[in-house]
């Protein structure tokens, strides 16, 4: 009998500890999207659930630091992430062991693209995935509002449909896509406007990609 009662107990609290790390973990969100806004509160998506926040009140981790008409910008995890009416969601990265994160799931907005937030050397930016672009890309405007002295990049040209353009190119200290961070990544500087930083190739290439119908899933390789 006490051989018994000792299992049990055993048992016992092998579930109450698998129960306490499930509820651990449902506490934090794992998907964030802004669906209108009224004054200062924001309504916010939150893994699939409608949330009403004030501006500083916080819910699953996800923090209302601000928003205006159709931008609102939250803190997750310290991260600031900029959200856009209408814009896809903000997937957060499985976390590893470490304390780092080695996963990014993204999905598709209405035109098929994908649309994420992030950071470039730890300065908020909104990211469009182009596989087709050798490097990430971004205009001058930005680069400038981000603290890049591109002008101390290598210089060069790049064909347009409108003929050749003058580009810079420079090594961006880190990039940062939800929980995920890159290190020394090539950014090409262009003169045009552009609503998006390009994430091209330089930091897609850092990971196995995997797409299955309005799902991209980025697998870091190192």
């Amino acid at each position: 009998m006490r051989c018994a009662a000792r299992a049990a107990a055993r048992l016992g609290r092998g579930l109450a500890a698998l129960a306490w790390a499930s509820a651990f973990a449902s506490a934090f969100a794992q998907s964030v999207s802004l669906s209108g806004s009224l004054g200062d509160k924001a309504l916010l998506i939150i893994d699939g659930a409608p949330r009403t926040l004030a501006v500083g009140a916080s819910v699953q981790g996800v923090r209302l630091l601000s928003v205006s008409g159709s931008n609102a910008v939250v803190d997750i995890k310290g991260q600031r992430v900029a959200l856009t009416l209408g814009g896809a969601q903000v997937n957060l990265a499985a976390t590893t062991a470490d304390g780092g994160a080695s996963r990014i799931v993204l999905s598709a907005d209405s035109g098929g693209h994908f649309i994420t937030s992030g950071s470039i050397n730890g300065k908020s930016a909104r990211f469009l995935v182009d596989t087709g672009a050798t490097n990430l890309a971004l205009s001058q405007s930005e680069a400038q509002s981000l603290g890049i002295d591109y002008r101390k990049g290598d210089r060069g040209t790049s064909m347009t449909a409108n003929g050749p353009v003058p580009v810079y190119r420079v090594m961006l200290a880190s990039v940062r896509v939800g929980e995920v961070q890159v290190y020394n990544v090539e950014a090409t500087i262009v003169p045009m406007q552009m609503p998006f930083v390009l994430l091209g190739n330089s930091f897609l290439t850092r990971f196995q990609m995997k797409r299955e119908n309005d799902v991209l899933t980025l697998t870091k390789r190192f």
